[in-house]
């Protein structure tokens, strides 16, 4: 049956969800919330104009993706994906940089955060459609010779991304992330996690990215993840996230993963890891990766001292000098071939 989207702009929580209940009388219907944009006014070093992409929401309907974009519009772009539960506000401090070395910066929030749009049910979110609505995204603004740059969930759907669209990127800068197939234990640090994330009754969003740095944030910034979740009602995509990574073989992503680490084993585009010194959660991920993706051989991994999980926060100029010069390494390379 087919599935339209509704956009509640501007409405309560209350009576939009009195308003989706009344939509699903005439048939399946991904239901969609949409943050207030005077939630986003003067956020502490966020100066970024927004722009949209329209989607397929998968049921016949769309849905809106927001990203920013700096830097010049015919250079080759650097893609940057966030993870969970943040949004492009993540990247503040390394747009300006790596836009500032002339290439194009592009950095979109996930749907179901920042200022995307949200389906409302938890059941609208599953791992194949945020890769295939990441899939949309990037084929409708047509990039190509693209740097990903990808941290926690932004790995977990960008390597997909490039295993299964290669010829539309260029690099691969991996940081804090991996792509699980649930053929190993994801370990105690993300189990606990996992678990926190489904029996708390407040998700506190800039609370759990303030727990997941080794600085302080200011309070400031902490309600600058919260401005995209004017409630828990808003919060069923990042509630769900933790429940889609694949913990188990049968996992309904499992399969999919396998097919893209097919694909990654046989990688022979510049691969670099650059993750933090203080991450429980990724730890030692990227010694996997530099074994099993073969053009990750001979690449200056950099292992980032003094950051958490979220190192955008906690060094994010450091990790956007890297990347910059990892481009311009490699573009040097091209050249003396």
């Amino acid at each position: 049956m087919h599935r339209k989207t509704t956009k509640c702009q501007g409405k309560s929580a209350f009576s939009l969800l009195v308003q989706c209940r009344g939509d699903r009388k005439e048939g399946p219907t991904v239901n969609v919330l949409r943050t207030p944009d005077a939630r986003f006014v003067n956020l502490l070093g966020w100066d970024f104009e927004p722009h949209y992409a329209e989607l397929p929401d998968g049921d016949g309907g769309s849905l809106r993706m927001h990203y920013a974009d700096r830097g010049p519009p015919s250079a080759a772009p650097v893609l940057l994906l966030h993870g969970e539960p943040s949004w492009a506000y993540l990247y503040r401090k390394m747009i300006p940089i790596i836009a500032g070395a002339r290439h194009r910066v592009i950095a979109p929030d996930l749907i179901g955060f920042g200022r995307s749009d949200k389906p409302a049910r938890r059941e609208d979110y599953t791992y194949k459609r945020h890769v295939d609505w990441m899939h949309s995204f990037i084929n409708a603004l047509d990039l190509t010779s693209i740097t990903l740059v990808c941290q926690d969930w932004g790995g977990l759907i960008g390597l997909r991304l490039a295993a299964e669209q290669p010829d539309r990127f260029a690099r691969i800068v991996a940081a804090n992330t991996f792509l699980p197939t649930g053929d190993q234990s994801p370990g105690e640090a993300f189990l606990r996690w996992q678990r926190f994330s489904q029996e708390t009754p407040n998700f506190n969003v800039g609370r759990i990215v303030n727990g997941g740095c080794l600085t302080d944030l200011p309070a400031e910034i902490m309600a600058a993840y919260d401005a995209p979740f004017p409630d828990e009602t808003y919060k069923e995509g990042a509630r769900q996230f933790p429940l889609l990574v694949p913990t188990s073989p049968e996992d309904p992503a499992a399969e999919a993963n396998r097919r893209a680490w097919d694909k990654l084993r046989k990688w022979m585009k510049p691969f670099l890891t650059a993750f933090s010194d203080s991450d429980p959660v990724t730890r030692g991920a990227e010694r996997l990766l530099q074994a099993q993706i073969p053009a990750a051989k001979d690449q200056p991994h950099t292992t980032i001292m003094g950051g958490g999980h979220f190192l955008q926060e906690d060094k994010g100029e450091e990790l956007a000098i890297i990347v910059v010069a990892f481009i311009a390494r490699n573009e040097e390379s091209l050249r003396q071939v």
